[in-house]
């Protein structure tokens, strides 16, 4: 689903820039060829009323001075008395001849088909000249020209002189031109069409990461329920055909399942929530000690009967009362202290501790192994510093691999999957509650093995 949804994407924001770009080319070609030829023309009337000043100025117009005109501006020439062609125009081969003959007849027959001479042509007067400049298509040749016709004399006596200036040199330039932009714009759609393929696809990533982790999620949470209803329904129906001195024994299983049942489903709603942006955090200013102090009283019972050494770490110094959610705070370091004690062979040991960081602040740590001392506490509020809570075990350690990971739902390291207390779910809440609070948590290993998992809020 996604390939067609990136490839659609693709195609519509790479058609639409193209579309845009296409369009804009194609106005300034049209603006340009439109500036190309009003210049052209422009230079085309400059150059005709230097040649009418010229022709006023003399008396004789000779051969050699129009052979020399027609080379510097690429012009021909036809020179008529009384409607009559000169010499000139007749010193070429027959071949030309009948051309030029040809090109003469066209030129006057477009001046005498236009509608309206004042309308249609450029008129100028010089002195007793009087020129008119316009534009037509030879169709013999189909090529363009800009015709001029020069009349000077009055009475009976009527010399013209008509300039023709091709413009095959200006379609060529406006070809090139064309043929430019077309490269141009062919390779910017190509590279549009990267660019939009690799844009919309960073676009799509967290997307398609976000659906596979969906399903992932799903996937993970329907194994998960399965195991322990499977086991409520064998056990329903044994007990359904057991002796009754035997049922308690059944309903005693149905139970503990059920009650896994409900943590994973409390715990699925609480990530929900957390995906929905509604993670409930209701922060007071609390006594991080007083809370620290509290999760190791209600765990070291839980440590003890796995001989596990569970101490606690304070700063000497009264601490301020910090903005936390103390039972969402609580919940972070009951997963923790859990996982530790799940994951730590017998005899080990398990340090949780508070840190309190600030500029020029020396905390002094205080011990305590199974005991009911309490740190002093302070009754102002902390508005700045940060605090760090520690888990710190020497337990099985997790791999490199593994810590990239630990903190995915449903994933655990393959030495836990055995733990049936364990969904992989823990993690992922804690890791929801302390980004709630703007803090972080990562792990790592802990000095001689185990795991270190710091809090910083």
């Amino acid at each position: 689903m996604f390939k067609k949804v990136h490839l659609r994407l693709t195609l519509l924001c790479a058609g639409i820039t193209a579309v845009i770009m296409i369009i804009m080319s194609l106005c300034y070609l049209y603006v340009s060829e439109r500036g190309l030829y009003q210049n052209q023309f422009q230079a085309f009337q400059n150059d005709i009323n230097t040649i009418s000043t010229n022709l006023e100025q003399q008396t004789v117009i000779s051969m050699e001075w129009l052979s020399k005109m027609e080379a510097q501006g690429n012009y021909r020439f036809f020179v008529l008395d009384n409607g009559v062609p000169f010499l000139y125009n007749q010193l070429n081969d027959p071949e030309e001849t009948r051309k030029n003959d040809r090109l003469l007849l066209e030129s006057r027959d477009a001046l005498n088909a236009l509608p309206d001479m004042a309308a249609s042509v450029n008129v100028g007067i010089n002195g007793t000249l009087t020129h008119f400049e316009y534009e037509f298509t030879s169709p013999s040749t189909e090529t363009e020209y800009f015709c001029s016709v020069i009349r000077m004399g009055t009475g009976n006596s009527l010399l013209e002189i008509v300039v023709l200036f091709s413009l095959r040199r200006l379609e060529q330039q406006i070809r090139e031109q064309r043929i430019r932009f077309l490269l141009i714009d062919l390779a910017a759609v190509l590279l549009l069409g990267i660019f939009a393929w690799f844009f919309t696809g960073i676009l799509l990533k967290p997307i398609a990461e976000n659906q596979q982790k969906q399903a992932l999620f799903v996937a993970s949470a329907s194994h998960e329920l399965r195991t322990p209803l499977s086991v409520i329904l064998s056990a329903a129906e044994c007990c359904r055909n057991a002796p009754f001195e035997k049922q308690e024994g059944f309903i005693r299983t149905i139970y503990q399942e059920g009650l896994r049942v409900s943590s994973l489903v409390t715990d699925m709603l609480t990530l929900s929530q957390s995906d929905s942006h509604r993670f409930p955090v209701r922060k007071e200013p609390t006594e991080l000690d007083t809370l620290l102090m509290n999760s190791y009283e209600a765990f070291e019972p839980l440590a003890q009967e796995k001989s596990i050494l569970l101490s606690l770490r304070l700063p000497e110094e009264a601490l301020p009362l910090y903005p936390v959610d103390p039972e969402r705070i609580s919940q972070v370091i009951a997963i923790l202290l859990h996982n530790a004690i799940s994951y730590t062979p017998e005899h080990g040991r398990i340090t949780l501790s508070l840190t309190r960081h600030k500029e020029n602040f020396t905390a002094k740590i205080k011990d305590f192994h199974n005991t009911d001392s309490h740190a002093a506490l302070s009754g102002s509020l902390s508005t700045g510093g940060r605090f760090t809570v520690s888990v710190t075990d020497n337990g099985i350690g997790i791999s490199d691999a593994d810590k990239k990971k630990i903190f995915d739902r449903f994933y655990r390291v393959e030495k836990s999957r055995s733990t049936k207390d364990h969904f992989g779910l823990g993690l992922s809440i804690a890791y929801e509650i302390v980004k709630a609070h703007g803090g972080t948590i990562m792990v790592k290993d802990a000095k001689g093995g185990g795991s270190c998992f710091t809090v910083t809020i």
